[in-house]
């Protein structure tokens, strides 16, 4: 997902929801053509990040009016999409989108790239990959999504290998260990930091560097935003399928990599972030494999 933090508390999130729910259904979502008084309603994890005010005010000025809808709860803009509250929705990666429409039967559908943000691994211990010794301990995150990309990243660190070439959805299970130089021990994301006094090295998501007195730059070791495995971290706008072609929906798409935009995008990822241009049936590729494989 994008940078997932909790914005917002869950009472502002339930009280967004009842708001969503004054609104129009499915067909008035549908029709919404950016009007002032029929904005395209996107629902976003982060929209107090400047970029949305440039976002907004270069789509003002080609006539769309759009209207942010904060969420904290990640399930819900998902949902919001699905019945018809929300046109648009950008806050996930494509892994995220495969795991809900696999769970719903949903066949929400991405329509356009924005970033991957690398995941980094981070060490007090040693100054780099080689320097972590044979049998060293790695903590890793849990949750299933950023534990099988820690994996992921740990071999393409040349520290494990996993079974199969491993994939978004590998598990501890699948490190082969008499091909592998660490183990890994799984611990709640927000921990990851803090263990890193007991393990020679930890994948920490970005929203936690900080906990560990760190910055992007000191990781040891980050995943190649261009490679194969991080095609399914790549975060997404998404549409309901029927909307796949509309024109306002895409034009929107083409502002946000407008140079000021994802410049903000970029100083709002603490300089992480890599700005992606996959086109929307390069996207929808990826997502079909990533849902076959979790069938």
């Amino acid at each position: 997902m994008s940078r997932f933090s909790a914005v917002l508390s869950t009472g502002l999130a339930a009280a967004t929801v009842l708001a969503l729910s004054a609104c129009g259904g499915p067909s008035d979502a549908t029709a919404a053509a950016g009007s002032a008084d029929d904005p395209v309603r996107i629902g976003v994890v982060n929209s107090g990040d400047d970029y949305w005010n440039t976002f907004t005010d270069l789509a003002e000025e080609e006539g769309i009016s759009v209207e942010l809808v904060n969420f904290s709860d990640y399930q819900l803009p998902n949902q919001g999409l699905t019945d018809g509250d929300l046109d648009l929705n950008q806050f996930q990666h494509l892994q995220f989108l495969a795991n809900y429409n696999t769970a719903t039967g949903s066949d929400l559908t991405p329509i356009g790239a924005t970033a991957v943000y690398p995941l980094g691994l981070y060490s007090t211990k040693h100054d780099s990959v080689e320097d972590v010794p044979d049998g060293g301990e790695i903590a890793i995150p849990n949750d299933d999504t950023n534990q099988a990309r820690a994996l992921l990243v740990l071999q393409e660190a040349g520290l494990l290998t996993l079974r199969d070439g491993g994939s978004s959805f590998s598990t501890p299970a699948d490190v082969i260990e008499d091909e592998s130089r660490v183990t890994v021990t799984p611990v709640d994301a927000a921990q990851t930091a803090l263990a890193l006094q007991d393990v020679d090295a930890s994948i920490i998501n970005n929203d936690f560097v900080g906990d560990a007195d760190l910055t992007a730059e000191d990781a040891i070791y980050s995943d190649d935003p261009d490679a194969s495995a991080a095609e399914p971290y790549i975060n997404v706008w998404v549409a309901r399928a029927a909307d796949a072609d509309n024109e306002v929906f895409q034009r929107l798409v083409e502002i946000y990599h407008s140079p000021e935009v994802t410049e903000g995008v970029v100083e709002a990822s603490g300089g992480t972030g890599v700005i992606k241009d996959n086109s929307a049936t390069e996207l929808q590729e990826i997502l079909t494999g990533i849902q076959e494989n979790a069938s």
